[in-house]
């Protein structure tokens, strides 16, 4: 008799990661659900009800669902991905917060489509830069590919530049250059790509004020800690609060709006505060540990799509831990990134879980008992 089995040390890990982002998410959410809904608890139900139960339902089906469904669809997935990109241009149909228009109103919910192009590039690159075909290319079939590649960036550039979420396409280049990196593709290639990405991001960096000046804070080069730097400053000052141990779950004195989003972008500085360094180092060693485990997924894996498919998931996973972390201690610039799995936010939590679920489903084996 056959039994398939998978990674259940993954699995913990995203469990533990889960409820910690729910304990967090219940310590520090009350105030802002008191003012803004007249009660404690409207942000905690409406991260489980819309985004922690869809995405355990739809992490099951990714885990199910035969991976060689997913590279047949993978193509339709990011076609559909990039029309909801382009749907929150739409009168009524888009949600505009803070001058950028990134969501969609759907009635009841909304979805932020970019959450969702993350994985679904990640798939449609994992079933292309696999192809049979591949092997088998002349020098100008290999140009014919890299310009191909080109133009796939450019409208993810384009689309993501107007809705000012140059963060998410960071993300989303580093993760493409990575995996086409790793397919065999001729190093001239990659090399070439790598400094077409870098000069890309500087220019999208000149090109916009409030970029080069939120770089210029992280390099000390504009002292301003009551305007351009208050935000930084009061999420370090938060962090440093929390000394070795914390001061207990629900104790945190800067979720009473000295900082902005405390449930979101800003989560870690929560964290920090109320568990301290002892805790911030455990959940940073629990994301190292995931990485590890996906990484492991990966190597383990014979078939080249699924091996591509690991690669790309838990890259995306890394870099936004890294991302979302560095930003709040201070090496990075701040970036609207959201901590995975613990981050308030139904959209990205739903696609990071189905990633999980393919993780899993890329990690089953088939054995004897």
């Amino acid at each position: 008799m056959k039994s398939s089995r998978f990674d259940y040390y993954l699995f913990g890990l995203v469990v533990i990661l889960l409820t910690s982002g729910i304990v967090v998410l219940t310590s520090v959410s009350t105030i802002f659900s008191q003012e803004n809904f007249g009660n404690t608890t409207h942000y905690l139900f409406h991260q489980i009800i819309y985004g922690l139960i869809p995405g355990i339902v739809l992490g099951f089906i990714a885990f199910k669902v035969k991976l060689t469904t997913i590279k047949k669809w993978a193509l339709l997935i990011f076609l559909l991905s990039l029309i909801l990109m382009v749907l929150v241009f739409i009168p009524g149909l888009s949600i505009t917060v803070g001058g950028a228009s990134r969501w969609l109103n759907l009635g009841i919910i909304s979805l932020q489509p970019s959450e969702f192009i993350k994985l679904a590039s990640i798939f449609y690159l994992a079933a292309w830069l696999t192809s049979p075909k591949r092997l088998r290319q002349s020098s100008k079939e290999k140009l014919i590919e890299f310009i191909y590649f080109l133009v796939i960036m450019g409208v993810l550039i384009f689309l993501l530049t107007l809705q000012s979420d140059i963060s998410t396409l960071g993300i989303i280049i580093t993760v493409a250059v990575i995996m086409y990196f790793l397919s065999n593709t001729s190093l001239r290639y990659s090399i070439l790509l790598v400094l077409i990405s870098i000069g890309s991001f500087f220019l999208l960096i000149k090109i916009a004020p409030y970029r080069i000046k939120r770089v210029q804070v992280l390099l000390g080069l504009i002292k301003d800690p009551m305007g351009l730097g208050y935000q930084i400053k009061q999420i370090l000052i938060t962090i440093g609060s929390g000394g070795l141990f914390g001061l207990g779950l629900g104790m945190s004195s800067q979720k009473f709006g000295f900082i902005p989003q405390t449930i979101s972008d800003s989560i870690f500085a929560m964290i920090a505060e109320e568990t301290g360094f002892i805790g911030s180092v455990i959940l940073i060693l629990l994301f190292l540990i995931l990485f590890w485990r996906g990484f492991r997924i990966s190597k383990k894996t014979e078939d080249g799509f699924s091996k591509l498919l690991a690669i790309g998931i838990i890259s995306w996973t890394c870099i936004q831990v890294f991302v979302n972390i560095g930003a709040m201690v201070g090496i990075l610039p701040l970036t609207g990134i959201p901590l995975p799995f613990i981050s308030y936010g139904g959209s990205h939590l739903i696609a990071e879980m189905v990633g999980v679920g393919v993780l899993l489903n890329i990690s089953k084996s088939e054995r004897k008992c």
